[in-house]
Order: C-alpha cells, then sequence, then structure tokens
C-alpha cells in the first residue's frame, strides 16, 4: 500500500485490541517522528502499551475502546503550531495505515497523563493520534462539494483538482472542513480556514492531503 492509496482507505477508528504494536513497526514508527521532528521542530512522541490516556469518561464518551498506544503532538506555542501538527500528523497517520494499523485523530477526549509525556518549558501539547490493531476499517465520512472548498472559477488544472479532491478525504474535528483553496496563477496556492476548534490542525492536515493527491510540494503554498 502507497500512500495514496492510504489516504483513500483509511478512516477513522475508534476500538481497538490488545495486541501490542510489532517492534519492527513501532522501530518504523520512532524512526519516522524522529525524521519529522528534525524537519519541523515539534517534539512529537510515540506512547505504547499506555492506557492510561483513555481509561476515563472523556473517552467513554468520544466512544474509544483498548487503546493503549498513541503519537502524541507537541511543540513549542506560536502561530504555526497547530498547522505544523496537521501537516505532520496527518503523514504519520498514513505511513502507520500502509503499516497495518488503525489510527483516530482526537482532540479532547483523553486525559493528559503525568510524567508521561515530555513537554518542555514554551511547549504545547496540541492532540493525540489513536494507534493500534483493529477489525474495524471505519467508515467514510460525509464530505463538503468541491465548489464549498475552492475559490477558483472558470477552468482548472488537473492536478489542483485533484489536490482538492484529496483534500476532501481529510480528516477534521467535527468534519466541520472549514478550509478553502485559491489557485493564483496557475502556478500558486492559498490555502485558508475559517474559525473552529482545531481548524489550523485540519488545515495543516488538508494541505498534506492536497500536496499528495496533485503530486506537488510544499512550494506549492503562497501567502
Amino acid at each position: 500500500m502507497d500512500l495514496l492509496q492510504a489516504m483513500h482507505e483509511r478512516h477513522s477508528v475508534r476500538v481497538y485490541d490488545n495486541t501490542p504494536i510489532d517492534d519492527v513497526i513501532t522501530a518504523a514508527l520512532k524512526r519516522l517522528i524522529t525524521t519529522f521532528n528534525a524537519e519541523s521542530g515539534l517534539h512529537m512522541q510515540l506512547l505504547t502499551n499506555e492506557p492510561k490516556a483513555f481509561s476515563g469518561i472523556k473517552a467513554r464518551y468520544g466512544k474509544f475502546r483498548n487503546v493503549r498506544n498513541y503519537i502524541a503532538l507537541i511543540g513549542r506555542k506560536g502561530p504555526d503550531l497547530g498547522e505544523l501538527c496537521g501537516y505532520y500528523g496527518e503523514q504519520l497517520v498514513l505511513e502507520a495505515q500502509t503499516l497495518g494499523l488503525k489510527t483516530c485523530w482526537v482532540g479532547g477526549t483523553y486525559k493528559k497523563v503525568p510524567k508521561v509525556l515530555s513537554v518542555d518549558n514554551g511547549e504545547k501539547l496540541v492532540a493525540v493520534i489513536a494507534v493500534g490493531y483493529s477489525n474495524e476499517d471505519g467508515t467514510q465520512h460525509t464530505n463538503r462539494e468541491f465548489n464549498e472548498v475552492s475559490k477558483t472559477i472558470g477552468a482548472m488544472p488537473e492536478w489542483y483538482v485533484k489536490g482538492v479532491e484529496a483534500a476532501l478525504l481529510a480528516p477534521t474535528a467535527i468534519n466541520q472542513q472549514k478550509f478553502v483553496f485559491e489557485l493564483i496563477d496557475d502556478e500558486k496556492v492559498r490555502a485558508t480556514t475559517a474559525l473552529g476548534p482545531f481548524s489550523t490542525v485540519d488545515l495543516g492536515i488538508a494541505k498534506y492531503h492536497f500536496e499528495l493527491g496533485s503530486g506537488k510540494d510544499d512550494t506549492i503554498w503562497t501567502d
């Protein structure tokens, strides 16, 4: 499975089994996290066999069961933190899918467990990603229409269309999909988001999906 296939097949899963993540796969995830942390300046961490974060009322409210592994999205406080967490966190989500794992983005229905995570002064825990094995595949969320998330009018290059279509597959908090794309001079794309819970994280996720679907890299973006 490549990342494009993973993007189409991956859906949020909230119920996991008790099988520990294979050591080889754990090592692969940790290598990816190390690489992405070095690239982004984030402080993401993988926690395995740690059930306390999903053991309380919040987790039950979120209908999570048997979550024992998760990726903590942590970084230095700043205006770009949410978007960075979304952009790099979604890369980890899709890589995990290619490794046979299921995942779910989690914004608030978990507990912050003392002395488990390393959060330095000036840093913030933004969200976590549940990860593990499951017999469930999840279900496709309801998407907005293409013209609801694209401001571009008239003829559009195929890569732009594919990018927006890929962004519509992106998971977002409470399925809000508040991101909007606009083609600028047929060469650059402007991506913005309206206000909403975790909307900047959602924007980062959607921008990574756009890149993956369009075949472009992060040089495509303009303010």
